[in-house]
């Protein structure tokens, strides 16, 4: 009874936490739903610039590739490079949703350092990158627990549960409970980081001539480069790990 308290309250504390703020925010009423505009309004346009890239490299694909379509094709070797390595020698099916969750972190972070958000006036509130609001991480993060549960019981059906008292029943509530902080460590991570890039970058601008801040917007992409790089081999190295069904 102790530990299904304890997951209750994860899973409110999951709720809860949607609701946390850092600045002023533009929101759109969706019949009784209360709806963070801004957020659908950059990842649209996150996701437009992925489908474009997209478009252009594969439009007139070569034998022998050069240009755009060899930039990706490096992508996407980089990324089944990641699957194979966390999952194992069934990453295959795996690749489109580890690839999908890179590619949009990674725009989605570069964006925040690169595109003028705030010179888009709104009624009230302000852009930032999708990533930069904690609904987008956690949305992100449940959609990586999803996939590592679906990746586990597709392989081994109800026995994938069995791992819950391996090696020994007394760590079922130690291991339980694992599946509900995975998601929470992973949004919070995602989150916490890229809110702390922009403000860093923010503060500096306002106290120091605008050539001073140029060197941490440098690492500021390089971080949120990392961190795109961090969530992905994490889900990945969940949903491997469900399959295999070792700790």
């Amino acid at each position: 009874m102790n530990m299904l308290s304890c997951s209750i309250n994860t899973l409110k504390g999951l709720y809860d936490i949607s609701g946390v703020e850092v600045g002023q925010h533009f929101y759109w009423q969706i019949g009784g739903f209360q709806v963070h505009g801004q957020v659908l309004i950059t990842s649209w346009v996150v996701i437009a610039i992925l489908l474009g890239s997209a478009t252009i490299a594969v439009r007139n694909p070569q034998t022998i590739p050069t240009g755009s379509q060899n930039f990706f094709e490096y992508v996407l070797e980089f990324i089944r490079d990641v699957s194979k390595t966390q999952i194992g020698e069934e990453y295959g099916p795996w690749v489109p949703f580890i690839g999908t969750m890179f590619l949009f972190i990674f725009v989605s972070n570069w964006s925040g350092a690169l595109l003028p958000w705030k010179i888009i006036q709104l009624p009230h509130g302000e852009l930032a990158a999708p990533t930069n609001d904690i609904n987008t991480t956690v949305a992100l993060a449940l959609l990586t627990s999803v996939a590592y549960f679906y990746a586990g019981l597709t392989k081994k059906g109800l026995s994938y549960f069995g791992k819950y008292i391996q090696p020994t029943p007394i760590l079922l509530p130690i291991n339980i409970l694992e599946d509900f902080t995975k998601p929470l460590s992973l949004s919070f991570r995602l989150f916490g980081n890229i809110l702390a890039d922009e403000l860093v970058v923010v503060v500096l601008v306002s106290l120091v001539p605008s050539v001073v801040p140029i060197p941490v917007m440098f690492l500021g992409l390089f971080t949120s480069g990392i961190q795109a790089l961090i969530f992905a081999t994490l889900a990945a190295a969940y949903i491997g790990e469900s399959m295999e069904g070792h700790h």
